[in-house]
């Protein structure tokens, strides 16, 4: 057995009923960021011009990584969109608008292309006639946010950034069309790698294999939720330290370190999590619940106290 990992950065599936929310939340985002960052795109030159006041190390290594044919076609397709812009000057809500459609255009054009080289290897597998044998995983670290929130990127626990994709081919013991409904984590893809392989699982592994659940039989005691938490603050990204659970209905998050904040959402009765129950009396016990099942996963995955 051979094994394919493909792994596609940020895909968030079924926008459709998010599209115009998640527009007027990004915009309202964009137009804070206005009076922080230039809203005039920059050319490759400026951006990548050591000591100047556009200087840029993260852009000019990634400019400088490329080769005389690749920065020419980088600059073939960005050229055109630079001195657009600077001959419409758009200001306002006709610049958030601009970036929010540049985004999205950009982030898309991305996806597309993940998807249109991923299927190349597939070809490639069944032209080769090692399709039947060969374990085929297609999955992400993360989802990624397309304005919902008023957000881009990830590392929230928003179901659009929490929730991946996760695909996976095998004709010699997975049957085609399979859709498992229980609750899976990445840590779970090791201990399935190792378990397709006939190699043993490390005791220390904290996942589980899939193996059971793609072959249509989930083992007695299969997880009931799943434990989340995000350390990266301060840092970079500005995204405060969180910690939280979720079931298949319901989510309890917990913003700590130099906050003190919870939200819990009914993911039933409202799967955008717009509407924060937290401190609704009729949602107390619940509430209560989770706690507890919040605390007995930081127990089993051995979390340090904060």
């Amino acid at each position: 057995m051979a094994c394919l990992f493909l792994c596609k950065a940020g895909l968030v599936l079924d926008q459709s009923a998010y599209v115009e929310e998640a527009k007027f939340q990004f915009l309202i985002h964009i137009r804070y960021l206005q009076g922080k960052v230039s809203g005039m795109p920059l050319t490759p030159e400026e951006l990548a011009t050591p000591g100047g006041a556009n200087d840029d190390r993260m852009w000019r290594d990634g400019y400088e990584r490329m080769t005389p044919e690749q920065r020419r076609a980088w600059d073939a397709a960005f050229q055109p969109v630079i001195d657009d812009f600077r001959a419409r000057k758009p200001e306002g809500g006709e610049l958030a608008l601009w970036k929010y459609q540049r985004y999205l255009e950009d982030y898309l054009a991305t996806i597309a292309a993940v998807d249109e080289n991923i299927g190349r290897v597939l070809d490639y597998l069944d032209a080769a006639g090692l399709s039947e044998d060969t374990l085929v995983v297609y999955t992400s670290d993360n989802g990624f946010f397309l304005g919902e929130h008023g957000w881009f990127d990830k590392r929230f626990m928003y179901e659009e950034s929490l929730r991946t994709p996760l695909v996976m081919r095998y004709p010699h013991a997975i049957a085609p069309g399979r859709l498992p409904e229980e609750m899976v984590l990445n840590i779970d893809l090791a201990p399935t790698f190792l378990d397709y392989a006939g190699a043993a699982v490390p005791a220390e592994i904290q996942g589980a294999s899939l193996r059971p659940l793609l072959a249509g039989r989930a083992p007695a005691g299969w997880r009931q939720s799943i434990y989340y938490h995000y350390y990266e603050h301060p840092g970079w990204h500005m995204v405060k330290k969180h910690y939280g659970v979720r079931t298949q209905r319901y989510k309890l998050i917990h913003f700590y370190d130099d906050i003190d904040a919870w939200e819990f959402y009914d993911l039933q009765e409202d799967p955008r999590e717009m509407h924060n129950l937290y401190g609704d009396p009729a949602s107390a016990s619940i509430i209560a619940e989770l706690k507890t099942e919040l605390q007995r996963l930081r127990a089993y995955y051995r979390e340090p106290r904060v």
